[in-house]
């Protein structure tokens, strides 16, 4: 099995419970072919989807066709997912309840929000970073403010008085606390997203158990946008199955192609999506708009998923030219910006201080 094999057969696994078809697929080829299950683990430990893809092969019985010894480990590594999500949900509700009680609504994102909504069978089947959270931008240094006087610091003080404008402040942690947190002001990098906002979301979000999550809409609408722009999907032309296994079961909530249409530019969202219809093999609940775009960019995905040494020079160098975009666009705004030319200073001064 090489690499372009054992991605498709795990996104088959994760949908085995969904897509018959996918089943009968998954089934034969455990009957018939020998599973490469080490490339596997590795494969789907790379994508943060192995406890759910063990989750899905024990809903559809299927572990009898695995390892006995990776069974274990299966067990083991979901279990301590499934404590470190119990967690992060506990963690969710002291914040919401902090800042509840301080009139600020945080609405949450990503996979914190996946927990709290109950998209999944099994929690453990999200592996979950940080703990993500939008609130309007009257209340956002509000926020900061009161969360630090919870305990709450900056996980690397270097990044708290940087001049460029992101979308979330720093990670946040607290000791005691598994989860580091980003209070967001905006959801979305891209200029062309600017529309994409609190004010946008905040009127049709959904009320669960006290939370504030985004509509079954907008939910898919972000995991859209995190993949290819927020996480540079576009540009890199990359797979990402945690990204598309969220997709995937948000379309069975709502039609994906109707959510990202509420948005201009709404092409570099589609092509995720077709993106994704394809690699779980065609699902009904994906809907998409077949364009010369959308295919032009699965064309290049998938050249690069047979010739992954090629990718790896391409990745450097579209890696290489937007940082280089990034450092420039920061010396221009240096030669106008007191803020941006104090930053370049003490970044130059560093760099020579640490040699």
């Amino acid at each position: 099995m090489n690499y372009k094999n054992t991605l498709l057969f795990i996104s088959k696994c994760l949908t085995i419970n969904h897509e018959s078809k996918n089943k009968k697929e998954i089934e034969h080829q455990l009957l018939n072919t020998d599973i490469n299950w080490d490339f596997v683990v590795k494969v789907s430990t790379t994508h943060y989807v192995f406890p759910a893809l063990y989750c899905n092969l024990k809903r559809a019985n299927l572990l009898n066709y695995v390892p006995n010894e990776l069974v274990n480990y299966m067990i083991h590594i979901s279990d301590l997912n499934r404590n470190r999500n119990q967690q992060i949900i506990t963690q969710a509700h002291e914040i919401n309840n902090i800042l509840l009680k301080h009139k600020i609504i945080p609405i949450f994102l990503k996979g914190t929000a996946n927990l709290l909504e109950g998209l999944y069978n099994d929690i453990t089947e999200r592996m979950v970073g940080d703990i993500d959270f939008l609130v309007e931008d009257k209340h956002y240094k509000t926020t900061i403010k009161i969360l630090q006087e919870h305990g709450y610091s900056e996980h690397n003080p270097i990044h708290k008085n940087t001049p460029i404008e992101h979308r979330h402040y720093p990670k946040m942690v607290k000791s005691g606390k598994i989860a580091s947190i980003e209070v967001h002001k905006a959801m979305v990098s891209h200029e062309k997203f600017n529309e994409f906002d609190y004010e946008f979301v905040s009127k049709s979000f959904r009320k669960i158990n006290n939370f504030h999550l985004l509509s079954a809409q907008n939910s898919l609408v972000l995991t859209c946008i995190n993949k290819q722009l927020n996480d540079k999907g576009y540009q890199f032309k990359s797979i990402a199955l945690r990204n598309a296994y969220d997709l995937f079961l948000q379309s069975k909530k709502t039609d994906s192609l109707q959510a990202i249409k509420q948005l201009n530019h709404a092409d570099v969202l589609n092509n995720f999506l077709y993106s994704s219809y394809l690699l779980f093999n065609k699902p009904k609940s994906i809907t998409y708009q077949n364009s010369e775009n959308a295919n032009k960019f699965v064309e290049k995905q998938w050249y690069w998923l047979e010739n992954p040494e090629k990718y790896g020079r391409f990745k450097k160098i579209t890696q290489f030219k937007i940082l280089l975009k990034h450092r420039a666009g920061i010396i221009i705004k240096s030669l106008y910006n007191k803020k941006f030319r104090n930053y370049t200073v003490s970044k130059i001064k560093s760099m020579f201080l640490t040699r």
